[in-house]
């Protein structure tokens, strides 16, 4: 049993990893730590969590951790990576990992030195309609792809949220952006060359809350918006010379009936659906770690590979305001 140690008690951890993680065959959260202990009390009484402490730095210290899972604000998340691997734990980090890709090159030197583990939270690499995506495309299910379309948006315009602080990392191309860009990765295996883009920022946050882009991968493009002061809306699909595949719930998966991959064929008289009713994919992410730590073969989504993602990220802001094709 893989045993976890949670740096804060952020929403999303509360609300999705720990439960997910409690659920998980083989490991469980033994401490969570807060800069406020009762807090990281009243959390641990919640999940029945054995230890609970008033600093980070303590969690770190413990050493009856074996890996961390780290939902800090966006602006800390390289810092407490780089502490937890050289506190010789196993990190799990929520994304993005980094504001921006240069960054991620100390945090890999980290888990380098340490012999670690260390992986960005990009829980949608561990469930299985990706894995289906992927492998029709290989078959070539839809022929040769050509076209990727994503959305991904939602209306929070609350000023104290940290998603619509600046400074705490914010807005919708590190909180959002970063899914549909991963997801195109992860299924075809591809980098985008170059891309074009549109970024707007809200006036008095300055936080990018909503961006578009045309991203170049050679083979296809892909265009994509996202917005985090519009109505709530996701969706992706891929495109081939044969025929069309979407996914209903391709990043909050679990929020609906049943997350799916439907299948066009070039003609809409064959449509396939491929159903995956209560999937948890937080827990299958904290299982597919735990087995990559006891030496296991598994996939488990790679720095290098966060790097490349955020190259991406980045060439979008840039696009944004030169108004110019940039080169990723």
């Amino acid at each position: 049993m893989l045993r976890w140690g949670v740096l804060s008690t952020a929403n999303i951890g509360i609300e999705q990893v720990i439960p997910a993680i409690q659920i998980a065959n083989n490991g469980n959260v033994v401490a969570i730590a807060s800069r406020d202990l009762s807090r990281a009390e009243t959390v641990a009484s919640r999940f029945g969590i054995p230890g609970a402490f008033g600093s980070y730095e303590e969690l770190l210290a413990s050493d009856t951790i074996d890996a961390v899972y780290i939902p800090l604000l966006t602006s800390q998340h390289v810092e407490w990576s780089i502490k937890a691997a050289d506190a010789g734990k196993h990190v799990l980090c929520e994304k993005p990992i980094a504001l921006h890709a240069d960054e991620i090159a100390a945090i890999i030197e980290a888990r380098d030195r340490n012999n670690v583990l260390v992986t960005e939270a990009f829980m949608v690499t561990y469930h299985p309609q990706w894995h289906k995506v992927r492998s029709l495309l290989a078959e070539g299910a839809i022929g040769k792809l050509k076209h990727v379309q994503a959305a991904f948006t939602y209306n929070n315009t609350d000023p104290d949220n940290m998603r619509n602080i600046l400074a705490f990392g914010g807005g919708a191309l590190p909180d959002i952006g970063v899914y549909p860009t991963v997801g195109t990765r992860f299924v075809t295996g591809a980098e985008p060359v170059r891309v074009s883009a549109q970024v707007q920022r809200n006036e008095t946050s300055g936080t990018d809350n909503y961006a578009s882009w045309r991203a170049d991968f050679g083979d296809f493009e892909m265009t994509t918006y996202v917005a985090t002061e519009m109505a709530l809306r996701q969706e992706i699909a891929f495109h081939g010379d044969q025929g069309w595949m979407e996914l209903t719930a391709p990043f909050n998966a679990g929020l609906y009936d049943a997350d799916t991959v439907i299948l066009h064929s070039k003609d809409h008289d064959e449509v396939q659906t491929f159903r995956y009713a209560g999937v948890n994919q937080y827990q299958l992410q904290a299982e597919a770690i735990a087995r990559a730590v006891a030496g296991e073969k598994e996939e488990i989504f790679t720095l290098e590979s966060s790097v490349n993602n955020q190259k991406l990220i980045d060439a979008i802001y840039r696009a944004g305001e030169t108004g110019l094709w940039e080169t990723v």
